[in-house]
């Protein structure tokens, strides 16, 4: 049976993660997991049903019923469905980013989506980007990186992306949200965002998108090769 390659890309909201693990994938052929885009399904669900995110019991209670799918169309692109929905353009609506953190610190929840995600890196050669990826998820991926940037360009990216996509926004309510976001990842108990001792950390403060690509590049290809 063939072994097949996992590479863990894990870092705070903002840090490039999504962006640079989809061009990353397309380069090396590998399969493009973004499992903050499954967390956001189960928040948009939250969100729909009228559910306090904060409250556990609550959340927990949904996911018995919670019927969420992971498609892979012509572009090979990863599509979120939720109860036979695409809701790939619905998850990234800003409000969703804070059912997103309080979900996910729900120790359920992560429990409920392990499996899925293992079971993609079993029959895939997966390149995974969340917060938990290489600690938790995939502790013996072959490659481990810990994407970061300061929260001032994290909240920067992030605000220039919601203004793409038409929503109404301001830098400080973003860069509030964004520090209040990294505070909630790293001190929660169920799989807190921390680096993995065997990551490599990349900061991307003020790179370009081309020289950070180059790098996470020829990193990757040489810790596979090693």
């Amino acid at each position: 049976m063939t072994e097949h390659k996992s590479i863990a890309v894990d870092g705070p909201s903002g840090a490039g993660k999504s962006t640079l693990a989809k061009l990353l994938a397309k380069e090396l052929g590998f399969l493009y997991v973004d499992t903050g885009a499954i967390y956001r399904t189960v928040g948009l669900k939250a969100y729909r049903e009228g559910v306090d995110p904060e409250d556990g019991a609550a959340v927990t209670a949904l996911l018995p019923g919670l019927n969420i799918e992971l498609k892979y169309g012509g572009d090979g692109l990863q599509h979120m469905y939720l109860d036979g929905e695409d809701v790939t353009d619905a998850i990234r609506q800003h409000e969703i980013s804070r059912y997103t953190s309080c979900v996910s610190a729900v120790p359920a929840v992560r429990d409920f989506l392990l499996e899925r995600q293992r079971e993609l890196a079993r029959t895939h050669d997966v390149i995974m980007d969340g917060r938990d990826i290489g600690t938790v998820v995939l502790p013996r991926a072959d490659v481990k990186i810990f994407l970061t940037a300061s929260p001032e360009d994290r909240a920067r990216r992030r605000y220039e992306e919601l203004c793409q996509r038409g929503q109404e926004t301001d830098y400080d309510t973003v860069l509030r949200d964004v520090i209040q976001r990294d505070e909630h990842d790293t001190r929660r108990a169920a799989a807190p965002l921390r680096q993995a001792e065997d990551a490599l950390l990349v900061d991307t403060t003020g790179n370009s998108l081309e020289k950070s690509l180059g790098v996470l590049l020829d990193t990757i290809k040489e810790r596979l090769h090693a």
